[in-house]
């Protein structure tokens, strides 16, 4: 079975994650952060921010839920029973910070075929409310057996 690249370039519907202090503090904590700016308001204001900074990898927080359309879209007939995590790449624009409107557009990148697995890129998007691109995101999933 070959794989659909119909989808090739396919856009899906913004997804919008408001930042919230706490969720950034829950996220610091469960990833062993200990950088106060992450965790104390005065700490962050101190260093020139507005409130608590979240932590580079929170992009997965904001980001996924834009990615999971197109991962159960039935036009790219991805067989996620067979998925597994190809890898992920993140490039970053300014801080988020407690308090951003964040909003991700995911799109199909790359649908491609080699040596019996199907390769599955997504590219994520990810803007603030006055326009920033703060996270531009590739994840790629790997479906065995096609």
């Amino acid at each position: 079975m070959a794989v659909n690249t119909q989808a090739v370039g396919k856009t899906y519907e913004p997804v919008v994650y408001a930042v919230g202090r706490e969720k950034i503090r829950e996220y610091a904590r469960a990833v062993g952060e200990t950088n106060p700016v992450h965790l104390d308001v005065q700490a962050a204001r101190d260093a020139g921010y507005t409130d608590v900074v979240a932590p580079p990898m929170f992009a997965v927080v904001y980001g996924a839920p834009a990615v999971g359309p197109p991962i159960f879209d039935p036009e790219i007939e991805l067989n996620f029973a067979m998925m597994v995590h190809g890898g992920q790449e993140f490039e970053w624009g300014p801080l988020v910070l407690a308090g951003d409107e964040i909003t991700t557009t995911a799109s199909v990148k790359d649908i491609s075929e080699r040596d019996g697995r199907g390769y599955y890129v997504f590219e994520s998007i990810s803007a603030n409310q006055r326009g920033e691109q703060v996270c531009r995101g590739t994840w790629t999933n790997i479906v065995r057996g096609v």
